[in-house]
């Protein structure tokens, strides 16, 4: 499935939406090239969840933690953008979050074949005008929460 997200708050609403549907255990995969909206998606989850101020992208740090009473769910969140191989990202301790948390993982296809089966995928595409495109492939975990009825952004 696909929606149009046609602007940064709409991109940041879909992040919304997403929030109240995570629980501990889950892993959410966010492709997309560089200005996609991976990062404003995951910003709007991070707000929904509680967290006051704007989440800094994790380019640098590659994964952010959150926990309560920050947010009321503890999440990872990660850019593998500069991992060049898989085995770099055993080191971060990622299974480790999904303990009593979720995972909001950008460029997840630096994990090759690590990355974990029951991820939700949501890829992010600009379009030409520049809105966001986004497509979802959900696996048998998330079958009955996502897309969630009535709370995407149109």
């Amino acid at each position: 499935m696909t929606i149009d997200l046609p602007d940064a708050a709409a991109t940041h609403a879909a992040g919304a939406a997403l929030a109240p549907l995570l629980r501990a255990g889950d892993v959410v995969a966010l492709r997309g090239d560089l200005g996609a909206g991976k990062t404003s998606f995951a910003r709007g989850v991070l707000a929904a969840l509680g967290l006051a101020e704007e989440a800094p992208s994790p380019s640098f740090a590659i994964v952010q933690a959150y926990a309560p009473p920050e947010v009321s769910l503890p999440v990872g969140h990660v850019d593998l953008y500069r991992i060049d191989d898989p085995a770099e990202a055993e080191e971060l301790g990622l299974d480790d979050l999904l303990t009593d948390g979720a995972l909001l993982i950008e460029w997840p296809e630096r994990l090759g074949a690590a990355l974990w089966p029951h991820a939700l995928l949501l890829a992010f595409a600009v379009t030409p005008d520049g809105a966001r495109r986004l497509t979802w492939d959900v696996p048998a975990a998330w079958e009955t929460r996502w897309p969630p009825p009535h709370r995407l952004p149109r």
